[in-house]
């Protein structure tokens, strides 16, 4: 079982490894920059099921770093939710095949809304209708699950939490994210007090 355990991290960890890079990554990080901190819109992430959950946690930590965005269910878009898509607003959506007709049609919906809002789309398929929707596709290198079956999403979402890993700490460094502003959004527990005090650190 230890190999076993060995065996799986090292598949997870080479996926990460062999995550695609292009100027598709810049191309997102101008528009989230543009559309957010420039004209004052913010991010919302979409997904169904476990990668509606990395979705989650993408906008969460964006939000925590100085870049404000919200996760929109797709289905609870369907019943009244997408009211949340206001002007500027850019939509970051995820879907391992590209093919989640949920997603697809929150697409449709949000141009009904807003004709002009931009999407960017984290996908294992650059050549599914999804990613054709898209203004910049980040692709996954659609890795093969660990999961004994091959179906659970495991590797494929550990590889989307790190490309919002990567799209989060970039972002961070384009605006200039300090440790006063950190502290400013985080008043409570161990990353607070720390970053408290880092920021004292650097006034001095």
């Amino acid at each position: 079982m230890l190999n076993d355990i060995k065996e799986l991290l090292a598949v997870e960890a080479d996926a990460i490894k062999n995550i695609p890079i292009s100027s598709e990554y810049i191309k997102a990080l101008d528009i989230i920059h543009e559309q957010v901190h420039l004209k004052k819109g913010k991010l919302i992430t979409s997904g169904m099921g476990k990668a509606g959950q990395i979705a989650v946690n993408i906008s969460t930590t964006f939000s925590s770093t100085g870049t404000p965005a919200v996760f929109l269910h797709p289905s609870e878009a369907q019943h009244g939710d997408l009211g949340v898509v206001q002007e500027n607003d850019v939509m970051l959506l995820i879907s391992n095949s590209g093919k989640t007709r949920e997603i697809i049609e929150l697409v449709t919906l949000a141009r009904g809304l807003r004709p002009n809002i931009r999407f960017i789309v984290i996908t294992g398929n650059i050549e599914s209708v999804l990613a054709s929707e898209a203004d910049a596709v980040l692709s996954t290198g659609s890795p093969r699950e660990v999961c004994a079956l091959g179906l659970t999403p495991t590797t494929s979402t550990t590889v989307m939490t790190a490309i919002g890993d990567v799209l989060v700490v970039l972002l961070m460094k384009k605006i200039g994210f300090s440790n006063h502003d950190y502290s400013l959004r985080h008043h409570g527990g161990y990353l607070g007090d720390k970053s408290r005090q880092a920021a004292s650190l650097d006034k001095k």
